[in-house]
């Protein structure tokens, strides 16, 4: 794969960014210090802003990398990061990527989350040069996997006991999109637009 960083991608309702140190407060605020966003993820609730402030430092530093992706995800109505959208795993000798995300609950359940996932989807196919983007849930977390068949991908199947998460030891579900897939499915669409010019 050729990496790019986290680069700046913007959509109807949302700019991906890169964290600033100055997004701290807002981040804590809107998701890291929710349990309901934490359940089903692997780290805790953030108990105090001085974690949060730390985890952000962190990916900020992460930033020299161009194989690192961390984007916060901005509602450009309210011009705060609610969420992020991060690469959580990725393997050079398949190029995959697996993409990890969460919102604050507050903006659950209006498309939010499909909308970050199906902006960074181009970007890594087209060019980052993956061949395949993957993403996982518990599978006592459906909504999460309703995300990923939105965003085109398939699933694969349940792993069973093969990962932790804030619930202890769970089941995991992979779905999964292919190059190939995605440039068929780009088609089908482009296909379908020139017939309504």
């Amino acid at each position: 794969m050729e990496h790019k960083g986290t680069r700046i991608i913007e959509t109807a309702r949302l700019a991906l960014r890169p964290f600033t140190v100055e997004d701290a407060p807002a981040a804590y605020r809107n998701w890291c210090a929710e349990e309901a966003v934490t359940r089903f993820l692997t780290w805790p609730p953030h108990t105090d802003p001085s974690v949060t402030e730390q985890v952000i430092a962190d990916w900020v530093a992460g930033y020299a990398d161009p194989a690192f992706y961390q984007w916060a995800i901005v509602l450009k109505s309210i011009g705060e990061p609610i969420g992020s959208i991060s690469v959580v795993a990725q393997s050079e000798r398949v190029n995959a990527v697996s993409i990890g995300y969460c919102i604050g609950s507050r903006w659950w359940r209006q498309g939010i989350t499909t909308e970050a996932f199906r902006a960074v989807i181009p970007f890594f196919f087209e060019e980052v040069g993956a061949d395949r983007i993957e993403a996982r849930h518990d599978p006592d977390n459906p909504n999460s996997g309703r995300v990923m068949r939105a965003c085109g991908l398939t699933y694969e199947g349940t792993l069973r006991q093969a990962a932790t998460n804030n619930r202890g030891v769970t089941d995991l579900c992979v779905y999964s999109i292919l190059r190939s897939e995605y440039e068929t499915l780009k088609q089908t669409r482009e296909a379908g637009m020139m017939k309504h010019d």
